[in-house]
């Protein structure tokens, strides 16, 4: 089997350790012995014992971004939507790793406050991209936070259940969070008649969109 990367082997150690030692009580030097890295293997993995707790912040960033930009007004909606969804199924998928970090911002002021300038962080993003969506103007700057603030409680909300053990299915309850967060925000002043579509798919959007007007009976419902 092949050796772990070096920045798995460090966070894999500083979780073991934090949760033996307590955050505070553990040091740069403990993780990369218990690793078998040096320091300087350390430093350029990560920046601080802080930021091992959040190794992944900032490639979720990317990829919310990534997914926000690759939408146009006809799908902006489904991109807010399925960019939350990036950062659900991150976290599902860490697992015990993420049970652990939930464990410790809650115990640890400091790391509570890092989560929470994180999350500050995402909800910027969609705020940019809902202004945008809107128009840009100073009119719909205030739609756009209470949408970007409603969309991260959504997801918030959702995930904390499972990490609480309360969401077996953490999907199917997003997927119910979002629509509901998105039905608020659906209809704009010009477009009255606008038809808001929930749905997970394997597929590429354009795949099912025709189908999706089919079923509407309106070809030019979904652009």
């Amino acid at each position: 089997m092949p050796a772990k990367p070096a920045r798995q082997r460090l966070t894999e150690a500083a979780f073991e350790l934090f949760e033996e030692r307590g955050y505070d009580q553990t040091t740069v030097d403990d993780i990369t012995e218990r690793a078998g890295v040096g320091r300087t293997t350390f430093f350029r993995a990560f920046r601080s014992k802080e930021e091992v707790i959040f190794p992944d912040h900032e490639v979720l960033l990317g990829s919310i971004e990534s997914r926000l930009d690759g939408a146009d007004p006809r799908t902006a909606l489904v991109a807010v939507t399925e960019a939350a969804r990036l950062v659900l199924r991150h976290y599902v998928a860490e697992g015990e790793l993420a049970l652990a970090r939930y464990r410790l911002t809650r115990s640890v002021p400091a790391l509570r406050a890092r989560e929470i300038a994180g999350t500050q962080q995402y909800q910027r993003l969609f705020r940019e991209f809902v202004h945008r969506w809107l128009g840009g103007g100073p009119d719909t700057a205030l739609r756009a936070e209470l949408l970007a603030a409603a969309v991260v409680t959504a997801h918030n909300h959702v995930l904390r259940r499972w990490l609480r053990g309360q969401a077996p299915d953490p999907e199917t309850e997003f997927d119910a969070a979002m629509a509901d967060t998105v039905a608020l925000f659906a209809a704009r002043e010009d477009e009255p008649g606008t038809t808001v579509v929930a749905f997970r798919t394997g597929k590429d959007l354009s795949a099912v969109l025709p189908g999706l007007r089919r079923l509407l009976g309106d070809e030019g419902a979904l652009g």
